[in-house]
């Protein structure tokens, strides 16, 4: 008998790539609905297995998905998922945690290198009103990678990709990760912290790569922001409540932190009352000014990762409905 998938969103103009992949066992159901709670109720009881991509499901919802066997989160991060309630329901919880790893790598490096190298504060410089003067700038952002440690909270996908960047930009990588083997840091040729605030000692540019969980949630604040070396930058392309970026506000204004590379906030989209620094940010405040890069989320996006979470997606979700055995599946031990 022929198996539902529901996509919440109405993601794609055809399903011709659904329904290569699932072929005659798997139907493909777009709802477009603009939140889970608008999907129509005949849609959610048929439901077998269900695609997330922007929304977030709630423990409440699911009493609408009587036959529901499988979510998948059409992404890396699980964080908009009930993982503990789906679990208590049998239903396997999966994400795609093997799209846009480059990416995300990419534009961490990207992020730290613009910093170091001081191209915002030369931008911001030439710019000015009559112009600078034609001379580099004396700052405590620009310094050599190679009088570096480069410090990665997480060493994931992503996390491993860009210790490998760091380490071919000559940095001193060093990573926390409890989760990780022994040995993983052997094999990448890095060092390995103990403990977070070791890792936060050593860090003369800290890249947070962890996802969000209840562990994480507020992992760095005030005083984990004060551990970091005088003249830290942090960059952070994870998850945005991990960070508090009021603390890290302060702690740019009061000079300990010289840059900061966010493409991640606690809320998104922002909402009144912006955070400190995007207020900042968008105002050209000196204090930010060339110290400070926001972009939208938009790390993990080029037209070949949009491809792999399609692709992707409907594998893993092919995988738990269908076996023969599930992927990527999000363990109780990682909630």
């Amino acid at each position: 008998m022929t198996a539902t998938v529901l996509y919440s969103e109405k993601l794609y103009q055809d399903d011709a790539v659904e329904r290569g992949i699932f072929g005659p066992d798997l139907r493909v159901v777009f709802a477009n609905a603009a939140r889970i709670a608008e999907i129509p109720d005949a849609l959610a009881a048929e439901a077998e297995g269900l695609m997330i991509f922007r929304h977030f499901l709630t423990a409440a919802d699911l009493a609408r998905f009587p036959r529901l066997r499988a979510v998948v989160r059409m992404g890396v991060g699980y964080d908009r998922l009930p993982r503990a309630a789906c679990a208590a329901s049998g239903i396997l919880v999966c994400n795609v945690p093997d799209y846009g790893t480059t990416e995300v790598a990419d534009h961490a490096m990207a992020l730290a290198l613009a910093l170091r190298r001081g191209l915002l504060l030369h931008h911001a410089a030439q710019r000015e009103t009559p112009p600078a003067a034609w001379t580099y700038l004396d700052h405590a952002l620009i310094r050599r990678n190679e009088s570096l440690g480069f410090g990665i909270l997480g060493l994931g996908r992503i996390g491993t990709a860009v210790a490998l960047r760091a380490k071919a930009f000559g940095a001193r990588v060093i990573a926390y990760d409890p989760y990780q083997p022994n040995g993983v840091e052997r094999a990448l040729g890095i060092a390995r912290a103990r403990s977070l605030d070791d890792l936060l000692g050593a860090a003369d540019t800290l890249s947070i790569h962890a996802p969000l969980t209840p562990e994480t949630r507020g992992m760095l604040g005030a005083r984990e922001l004060a551990k970091l070396p005088p003249g830290a930058v942090v960059v952070n392309t994870a998850r945005g409540p991990i960070l508090d970026v009021e603390a890290l506000a302060e702690a740019m204004r009061a000079g300990h932190i010289a840059g900061a590379g966010l493409d991640v906030l606690p809320t998104e989209p922002p909402v009144e009352p912006v955070p400190t620094l995007l207020a900042a940010y968008r105002a050209r405040a000196p204090w930010v000014e060339g110290r400070l890069i926001i972009t939208p989320h938009s790390a993990f996006h080029t037209p070949e990762a949009w491809q792999d979470i399609r692709v992707k997606s409907a594998e893993t979700m092919r995988s738990a409905l269908l076996g023969p055995r599930p992927q990527n599946v999000i363990t109780p031990e990682m909630f």
